[in-house]
């Protein structure tokens, strides 16, 4: 097998496994989505859930995050800082800082620290939203 042949090999190999680890990541991330956030924004993202009447703000509709930025490509990494909390404050006092809920319920049978279990699940939880985008 040529040096282009044992490429284009690999990349079809590799295509299916990213794919499988995406899809795993988003599922993961939908189930900390209907656990944590789905209260407030609703099951399908739209800022509808069962306790938004309940807050002071209105709970934005988050399967349009990408709209209300410009457009363009989903803003991960500000999505994300922004659901962590730690370091970014954010949507006043009704959003939890999820970073520290995450960390301080961390549990890892790996050897992973809090901070890593942490910051795996907002990373689901930011590739799920950025699949509901419209």
């Amino acid at each position: 097998m040529n040096v282009i042949s044992r490429f284009v090999f690999a990349l079809l190999v590799a295509a299916p496994v990213q794919s499988l680890a995406q899809d795993a990541t988003i599922a993961a991330g939908k189930q900390e989505y209907m656990m944590g956030c789905a209260g407030c924004h609703g099951e399908s993202g739209k800022g509808d859930g069962p306790l938004a009447d309940m807050l002071e703000i209105h709970t934005p509709d988050l399967t349009r995050i990408t709209e209300r930025t410009g457009g363009g490509d989903f803003p991960f990494y500000n999505t994300l800082k922004l659901i962590d909390g730690r370091d970014v404050r954010a949507h006043g006092g009704s959003m939890p800082v999820w970073g520290d809920r995450f960390q301080i319920s961390a549990t890892s049978q790996r050897g992973e620290t809090a901070d890593m279990v942490a910051r795996g699940r907002i990373l689901s939880l930011v590739a799920y939203l950025g699949s509901i985008q419209q």
